[in-house]
């Protein structure tokens, strides 16, 4: 054996020595965060079982039984969530996840909790198993169960589809026409003025969309368009959607509309703002569109030349603050709605997202306890947020400039702020 021949096999023993020592800690931190994940999940059931228990006594009994249960879980939620700073919406999904491992698949849960598994392991069965009906669950459950600990989550996401499709009693034409009924459209708001449209429908239609707009595509690449098969092919879906062509329109035309052309036939009937000056080009402070947030000024006063009237607001000119448009009545006056839901832009929870024109005008102090009808004293709050606030435990402060100070069942302290001045 030479001597670099013996080199070159000291340094190959000693990156793999090294190697294992980096793999070994990566699945020891892995296992950890397994037996995290089972104990957020047993805690999570525990506040569930705890909601239940003390609906009657947190909740003010002019609600029905099933509402105080509700109700109950809901504050419950709420509280981890403003605790956290996760949205409640997640924390109820959490919980509702951590009931099904915690009481009907026990097995998992040890598995995870022996680090065997992941957290994202036992998401993909609880979500496969919230279908099986109960005589299979056991079964199913067995068999999963041995799938889970030697494969990938990806994986597992396969063979668990294929196996709750043969153990299922019930024809999948049954579950496609219940299925059906959760169809949707869901509005998500990206980064640098771009966003994502998410549609959850039949697999049939979703396919024949996609089709539809890859054969667009692919037409108008034919013709010498130089965008991008992934550009085209999202141009094409929002022509389709947008401009009132037909689908025989967009396959008969050998090229399709830039997203300048799409736009232009937008009639605005969310709120956007622009400023005066952004609108006579002397200014490139941008547009903020209610629900998302700040758009390039080009974008935005494009979109405003089609809009069918404009809300004038009056603002502070150095702190750009919505000056006071208050009435001495219970009634909230168009224009003081406005200007409410324009300074909060979203309910005024900690960590609630709901748009604000969504949301209903509340006043901190009550009319009858002597609240005024003026921006001092009205908050957006959603319906859940706004009945949520009069619970037993829950209480809400309204200081100077529209900051809330809310105080949860279990004495945390949380603020919120208006949103800033766009501009």
């Amino acid at each position: 054996m030479t001597e670099t021949t013996a080199t070159a096999i000291r340094a190959s023993d000693e990156h793999a020595a090294r190697l294992a020592g980096l793999s070994d800690q990566w699945a020891e931190i892995h296992r950890q965060q397994a037996v995290l994940d089972a104990r957020k999940a047993r805690l999570l059931a525990r506040s569930a079982a705890y909601a239940d228990a003390f609906a009657d006594v947190t909740v003010p009994a002019i609600f029905p039984p099933a509402e105080r249960r509700e109700l109950s879980r809901r504050s419950t939620c709420a509280a981890l969530a403003m605790a956290t700073r996760i949205p409640e919406r997640t924390i109820q999904r959490a919980t509702n996840d951590a009931e099904r491992l915690v009481n009907d698949a026990p097995a998992v849960l040890a598995s995870l909790e022996a680090g065997r598994i992941s957290a994202r392991h036992a998401q993909v069965i609880t979500d496969q198993l919230c279908d099986v009906p109960a005589a299979g669950r056991a079964v199913f459950l067995e068999q999963i169960l041995v799938v889970a600990e030697r494969t990938t989550a990806a994986g597992l996401r396969t063979s668990a589809r294929v196996m709750r499709e043969r153990l299922h009693p019930e024809s999948i034409s049954a579950r496609a026409v219940r299925s059906e009924a959760d169809r949707r459209v869901e509005f998500e708001p990206a980064a640098d003025g771009m966003a994502w449209v998410h549609l959850f429908t039949t697999a049939p239609i979703a396919q024949g969309i996609a089709e539809r707009v890859e054969a667009a595509a692919a037409e108008s690449r034919k013709a010498g368009d130089t965008r991008t098969c992934a550009q085209l092919q999202a141009d094409a879906l929002a022509a389709l959607a947008l401009t009132g062509v037909t689908p025989e329109d967009v396959m008969s035309s050998s090229v399709l509309p830039h997203p300048i052309e799409v736009q232009e036939h937008i009639k605005p009937t969310v709120q956007i703002t622009v400023p005066a000056l952004t609108m006579a080009g002397v200014s490139d402070a941008p547009g903020m569109l209610d629900g998302y947030g700040p758009i390039d000024p080009e974008t935005a006063a494009r979109i405003a030349v089609n809009a069918p009237s404009f809300t004038r607001i009056l603002v502070q000119p150095e702190t750009g603050a919505i000056l006071s448009v208050g009435r001495n009545q219970y009634r909230v006056p168009a224009d003081l709605q406005r200007a409410v839901r324009l300074r909060d832009g979203t309910c005024r929870a900690p960590g609630c997202g709901r748009r604000a024109r969504a949301c209903d005008l509340d006043h901190s102090v009550a009319w009858e306890d002597g609240g005024a009808t003026d921006v001092g004293n009205l908050a957006c709050l959603c319906r859940h947020h706004h009945r949520m606030k009069h619970l037993p435990g829950w209480s809400l402060e309204h200081g100077p400039g529209g900051v809330l100070d809310w105080t949860t069942p279990d004495g945390k302290r949380h603020r919120t702020e208006p949103d800033p001045a766009p501009f």
